[in-house]
């Protein structure tokens, strides 16, 4: 039973993963640099929590969620492609942009700097309980989203130019590809992509806290490099990465060594993982190049 029960928690920790992830792969297939992944969630947690507050029903919360995911997506896409700024330096940016704007509606609506009020959400009650968790749509949709993905990329039309103007934007706009339109699509789906994973934290939380997103976005682009741009690949490190978490919390909680090497874990596995595989893998060749 505790083996089903730590794989129930681990789906669970792994959902806004996968989303986060299912963003950066598309987009760093397609040759744009997505630090953005962090802000993307955080943007779609506020907007999710904002929707399902004026509204009361989640599933409108759900989709002011993408809609700031979206829009983030967009600013992201014309400074990286229109105005070929530095895509680090852009992702920092939104990554702080994020943060400070999402505490500024935060103080702004709700005279709080720190929290909003509770919302609705997807399931009943808290959304602690197993019942709760499988009537969670964003759950299977995410657990979707991996492979589905894969798909697209793998074996569309769509996916082929993805790949392409990621390898060799010049050699793909030779033969009439719109490389900047196919960076643009998959940018702005990387932002509601990971949009939605800040949407699945807000609403299981039923409500938003300030940078509640905590660095899950940056794990997803650390899974994103670890499967070697690979959206399957990807989509196992998201499941290694909630497994450690998972084991994070369980350790705690048995309080067998202590809480601060506990908490540990999962950025340690983080740092080792990408270490391990970054000097033996080969990222898209026009990553982070700006496209004529």
């Amino acid at each position: 039973m505790s083996v089903l029960l730590f794989l129930a928690q681990t789906l669970r920790i792994a959902v806004p993963y996968l989303f986060a992830a299912s963003g950066g792969a598309i987009a760093e297939r397609a040759g744009v640099v997505s630090l953005t992944l962090e802000g993307f969630m955080l943007g779609g947690a506020f907007g999710a929590v904002m929707g399902a507050y004026y509204t009361g029903n989640a599933w409108l919360g759900m989709l002011c969620g993408i809609a700031a995911g979206l829009l983030l997506g967009t600013i992201h896409a014309l400074a990286s492609i229109r105005f070929r700024a530095d895509q680090v330096v852009v992702g920092v940016a939104i990554n702080l942009f994020s943060v400070g704007i999402t505490r500024f509606f935060l103080q702004l609506s709700f005279g709080s700097s720190s929290n909003s009020p509770r919302v609705v959400g997807f399931g009943s009650g808290s959304g602690g309980g197993s019942a709760a968790f499988l009537a969670n749509p964003l759950v299977w949709l995410g657990l979707a989203v991996i492979p589905v993905l894969a798909f697209v990329v793998n074996k569309t039309r769509f996916g082929l130019r993805v790949r392409a103007v990621g390898e060799h934007p010049q050699a793909a706009a030779s033969v009439g590809v719109p490389v900047n339109k196919v960076r643009y699509i998959a940018v702005i789906a990387s932002g509601a992509l990971a949009a939605l994973g800040g949407v699945y934290l807000a609403l299981d939380q039923h409500q938003f806290t300030d940078s509640m997103t905590a660095g899950r976005g940056f794990i997803a682009l650390a899974a994103v490099i670890f499967g070697r741009w690979d959206p399957l690949r990807a989509g196992v490190a998201c499941l290694l990465f909630a497994a450690a978490e998972t084991l994070q919390i369980q350790l705690q909680a048995a309080q067998i060594i202590p809480s601060q090497f506990v908490a540990m874990i999962p950025y340690v596995l983080t740092i080792v993982a990408v270490a391990g595989v970054v000097g033996r893998s080969t990222p898209p060749a026009a990553l982070g190049k700006t496209s004529e």
